[in-house]
């Protein structure tokens, strides 16, 4: 079942999101993860629309949207690989006609997920916050710039 985060949910969603990004990411120091949960709970997702799914009620995933981003978009890392992240996208889909994202270049598989599910690239860049490459991605094609 997805359905909007509610403020129960916000621990288990910071630790899924931690615990995702430290094994997806794992290009990128862990301190950097770690210094940036409060910033996740205080600043992002109170700014974003927040869905989670759950599962045998445990929240086990969630995405957000900022605007027309998908600003997040994690699954628990013992449950990916079976389809929850594929759920996740068409329901965000649903939400907005036209979704844009960003993923780091060095997150291959993340990359080929959301590859798969349509996205396009729309140009790289370098994240400011961690000075990683990133791809710049589009639900609709566009041009690379």
């Amino acid at each position: 079942m997805i359905r909007p985060l509610d403020p129960t949910d916000l621990d288990c969603v910071l630790q899924i999101w931690l615990d995702a990004s430290l094994i997806a990411h794992d290009f990128i120091d862990a301190a950097f993860w770690q210094s940036q949960v409060e910033n996740m709970r205080n600043l992002y997702i109170p700014a974003s629309q927040t869905f989670v799914i759950e599962r045998q009620s445990r929240v086990v995933g969630f995405y957000s949207l900022l605007d027309q981003q998908m600003a997040a978009l994690f699954v628990a890392p013992d449950c990916q690989g079976q389809g929850l992240g594929k759920q996740l996208v068409a329901h965000a889909r649903r939400q907005r006609p036209v979704l844009t994202l960003a993923v780091y270049k060095n997150n291959s598989a993340s990359y080929q997920f959301y590859l798969s599910q349509g996205f396009v690239v729309t140009h790289e860049e370098i994240d400011e916050h961690s000075g990683q490459a990133q791809y710049s991605m589009s639900s609709v094609a566009s041009a690379p710039q």
